[in-house]
């Protein structure tokens, strides 16, 4: 079996969190269910490759895609992915990789093909049915948050859910961290209503305004962002949503954005 699709690391934290299984019948137990760790192979193999689940190489990942997508059902439903996600953060915050003194938001576009929950005809699209990447990071890109809507959305109305959606981030001693210090946005977010939702909540507001010549010096601060979005898109099954439920495409941005977190941890060793 090839373990570079689930190394030791990632099992390591994600096998903890994992629900228990339910005891087998002592009459007619039926076949053993597949190992846990080759159903999330096949799940990671479908993140990376955009392969359907039917095709998903069994001789490779140990199990069959059928059952890589129903534990990828089970474990989106058992919140296996945001926990996973809030324990890689807090070892980054532990390790100093975490600075969330100016934080960046963003949207991005997504084509949905089989519609579904979460989909909208898109504004950047010719009106097809798509979805939006609602997406927060620190100053080094490292994801805190994501959330999906459709296509038609503004990018301001997922501001405050995003900001909600970012887990209370231990590591240190103290209180956890869920705040950012500053945020830095682009002109979509550009409403005063906003802004005095950040300041209320103690953030400080770094908003391109609407109308006025490019070059306000923002960029240089969130173009972290657009390359995490980048990162995030690496994973080919995330550049186009194919699941028509929302919440599993939103279990794996969930866990592409762990993994991401997981390649930080590495390379600060």
């Amino acid at each position: 079996m090839s373990d570079d699709l689930v190394p030791d690391d990632l099992w390591e934290r994600i096998a903890p969190l994992l629900p228990p299984r339910p005891p087998r019948r002592h009459r007619y137990p039926g076949r053993l269910p597949a190992d846990d760790r080759a159903a999330l192979r096949g799940i990671v193999y479908v993140l990376r490759k955009n392969v359907s689940w039917r095709d998903v190489p069994a001789e490779r990942t140990g199990c069959s895609g059928v059952t890589a997508w129903r534990r990828l059902r089970d474990r989106t439903e058992a919140g296996v992915w945001p926990s996973l996600h809030e324990v890689l953060l807090a070892e980054l915050r532990k390790a100093g990789l975490l600075d969330m003194d100016d934080c960046a938001i963003d949207g991005s576009h997504v084509r949905a093909l089989k519609r579904g929950a979460h989909t909208g005809p898109s504004p950047v699209d010719r009106a097809r049915p798509g979805s939006k990447h609602h997406l927060i990071v620190d100053r080094h890109g490292t994801p805190l948050a994501v959330t999906l809507t459709g296509g038609n959305r503004h990018d301001v109305t997922q501001l405050t859910p995003l900001l909600d959606a970012i887990p209370r981030i231990r590591g240190l001693v103290g209180r956890p961290r869920h705040r950012p210090g500053r945020l830095f946005a682009d002109r979509g977010y550009d409403y005063d209503k906003y802004r005095r939702i950040l300041r209320a909540r103690g953030i400080t507001p770094k908003i391109a305004r609407r109308g006025v010549p490019h070059g306000s010096g923002l960029g240089k601060t969130r173009w972290v962002v657009e390359r995490t979005f980048a990162w995030l898109h690496q994973f080919k099954r995330l550049r186009i949503r194919y699941e028509i439920r929302s919440d599993l495409h939103l279990g794996l941005l969930q866990l592409a954005c762990s993994i991401i977190c997981l390649r930080r941890l590495r390379t600060s060793f």
